[in-house]
């Protein structure tokens, strides 16, 4: 297992269990402190497992230079009459989803799966938490399900590329660490 998957898996764990201390206190500031924590680093862990997806497929053969570019948030550029990847253009992670399930599966995401949905909803929270215009309500309920979404969205990722489920998937919300 190549480092930045186990550090991916790593930052799933310390959100599980960040969301384990939210649920055992009745401090609200430790509550929300967690609770804040539990969200950032679980869609860091998403970046990470994607990220990482990404980068080992962008090697093979069977994908464009702009396939390429895409998959390694890179621009292609025309240089001296031939696509070169340069400099840095972001991507939206649902693009990124979305494209490797399409590519692997010759099948359009399903869209209407309960993760997809729960994802877009803990992605408009993640984005409330990161840009705030205001208190973003984030409730241990909201937390869990944005936590199980990005589960289902790394396994479901695994399941349709690898052909194998995401193993911390089994684990669902419980944490294997104890801090």
């Amino acid at each position: 297992m190549a480092e930045i998957d186990i550090f991916a898996t790593l930052l799933l764990e310390e959100a599980k269990r960040f969301l384990e201390n939210a649920s055992a206190t009745d401090d609200e500031v430790r509550r929300d402190a967690c609770l804040h924590a539990a969200l950032m680093l679980g869609f860091s862990s998403l970046e990470a497992h994607v990220n990482a997806i990404c980068e080992e497929l962008a090697i093979r053969p069977e994908f464009s230079v702009h396939e390429r570019a895409f998959l390694l948030e890179q621009e292609a550029r025309l240089e001296n009459g031939q696509f070169k990847l340069n400099g840095l253009k972001m991507t939206r992670l649902e693009d990124r989803i979305t494209f490797l399930h399409r590519h692997f599966s010759g099948q359009p995401l399903d869209k209407q799966a309960n993760w997809w949905s729960a994802l877009g909803n803990s992605i408009k929270l993640r984005n409330k938490l990161t840009h705030p215009k205001g208190i973003p309500l984030i409730t241990i309920a909201s937390v869990k399900s944005a936590i199980s979404s990005i589960v289902d969205a790394i396994d479901s990722l695994y399941q349709t590329i690898y052909k194998k489920p995401f193993s911390a998937a089994s684990r669902a919300l419980q944490s294997k660490l104890s801090f």
